[in-house]
């Protein structure tokens, strides 16, 4: 490219030159503006080649980057955000809610129930499509553009809601739990259904600058472990600074 601009500028000082000469006095040579004419043609179509692979290369490194960001943030199996994203998300949803004052955040874990079974009975090809499956599920049940879900690893996802009080976020657990049972996954290994089933922890807590986005995680992941121990296909809820516990199967009937 600097070499087709040093021949534009010899052309037009080369132009200028000729010019010169004929304010002088020299005859006017229309073979030598002709000529010089054809050398700047010449150059214009190098100088547009030039610049549209010049534009080619940057929307390619654009395009890329886009792709270097999706593989950094999104989960290549079901598509949805990865624990990467979880983790740097978090820290930023945090901040926001200190700055804005004291906001809430409530926190989801989730598991599929008997996932090993499943992919031992169906094979591991059928324990994807199941994963991209729910994943699908939890992502249409969300109803808010600031909550987002994301798969925390193997069959384990977690749910984020920001400025969401323990009534919402006991809402959306049972609108998840009946979504996942109408999607009617057959798992004929699963002791609590004939379908997949998950189960679910929950906990909600008052922002301050003392927390951290994995105190919340290991909060929620208590709850979710109490789940399972309590017979699964249900949510357990959990406050984020005391022992209050809900624990609550899907046919709605609540064990304190």
């Amino acid at each position: 490219m600097d070499d087709l601009f040093i021949e534009e500028q010899k052309i037009l000082y080369d132009g200028f030159l000729y010019l010169d000469l004929v304010k002088d006095g020299e005859p006017f040579d229309v073979d030598k503006y002709e000529e010089l004419l054809m050398e700047y043609r010449k150059l214009l179509k190098q100088l547009r080649r030039a610049t549209k692979m010049a534009d080619r290369h940057t929307t390619n490194l654009h395009e890329s980057n886009l792709n270097l960001i999706d593989k950094v943030n999104y989960d290549g199996l079901t598509g949805i955000f990865n624990r990467r994203f979880l983790d740097d998300s978090l820290k930023r949803i945090l901040n926001t809610i200190l700055r804005s004052g004291n906001g809430l955040l409530s926190v989801m874990m989730l598991d599929i129930d008997f996932f090993k079974r499943y992919n031992d009975t169906y094979g591991h090809a059928k324990g994807d499509y199941c994963l991209q499956e729910i994943a699908k599920v939890l992502e249409s049940t969300m109803m808010r553009s600031d909550d987002f879900v994301a798969r925390y690893g193997g069959e384990e996802f977690a749910i984020i809601m920001p400025n969401t009080d323990e009534n919402g976020a006991c809402a959306m657990a049972r609108k998840i739990l009946e979504n996942v049972r109408m999607r009617n996954i057959p798992h004929e290994q699963n002791e609590v259904a004939n379908c997949v089933t998950i189960s679910i922890g929950v906990t909600t807590g008052s922002v301050d600058n003392t927390q951290s986005g994995l105190e919340y995680i290991k909060r929620a992941d208590k709850a979710l472990y109490m789940s399972k121990q309590n017979g699964r296909n249900r949510y357990t809820y959990i406050k984020f600074k005391d022992e209050i516990e809900k624990n609550i199967d899907i046919e709605g009937n609540k064990e304190i």
